[in-house]
């Protein structure tokens, strides 16, 4: 379970300081929002800080995957690390073909519904990305190395490229690769799971 507070007050500042002197911890050691109360006919309106500590987060993280471990009467080594919005989380285990599926759908999986998991606390804006035995990053490489011999061919030939269906995730690889090519542009098309990323040539 995700340990958070609740604390409330007529405007959101006060709400939020009142909250994190009882936890005894600062903004950005946290993540938080705003509930907004309407106030009854002769009360204003008041301001909810939903508040939980970035060191909360990250046992709710280490307790989601060490379960997931029991029951697959395995281990995991776990090592996370704060990024700008959330958490960067690598495991290592002898399971690791199976906890990462064909072409990853097994690893998106669990990241999914850890990542599902957390918003059923409240509206925390926290990303998790996990990655196992190094696959996402290696599949990062991978991406970026095919895209821009992909992108080169595009804008000498001015022929758009269709790339095969991918994830959301790899979907953001491949704008951010075709970003850095002048006169290419990138447009995701086709439905979940067999949407795909067309690189185009676009003239000045």
């Amino acid at each position: 379970m995700l340990e958070l507070i609740r604390s409330e007050a007529k405007v959101k500042e006060e709400a939020l300081n009142k909250g994190l002197e009882q936890l005894n911890v600062r903004a950005d050691e946290t993540f938080y929002y705003f509930e907004e109360n309407e106030g009854g006919l002769f009360k204003g309106k008041k301001y909810t800080a939903v508040i939980t500590t970035k060191y909360a987060v990250k046992e709710y993280i280490k307790k989601f995957l060490n379960d997931l471990a029991y029951n697959m009467n395995t281990k995991f080594n776990i090592e996370i690390k704060e990024t700008d919005h959330g958490f960067a989380v690598v495991v290592v285990t002898d399971e690791s073909r199976a906890l990462i599926g064909r072409e990853g759908r097994t690893l998106n999986s669990i990241q999914t519904i850890l990542r599902q998991s957390l918003r059923k606390y409240g509206k925390f804006d926290i990303k998790v990305n996990i990655d196992i035995a190094n696959y996402k990053a290696k599949r990062e490489r991978n991406i970026t190395f095919e895209v821009k011999k992909i992108c080169r061919e595009v804008r000498d030939t001015k022929v758009s490229a269709k790339l095969d269906p991918m994830n959301s995730y790899e979907r953001r690889i491949v704008h951010t690769v075709v970003s850095a090519f002048d006169n290419l542009i990138t447009e995701s098309e086709g439905i979940a799971p067999n949407r795909y990323v067309v690189i185009k040539y676009k003239e000045d």
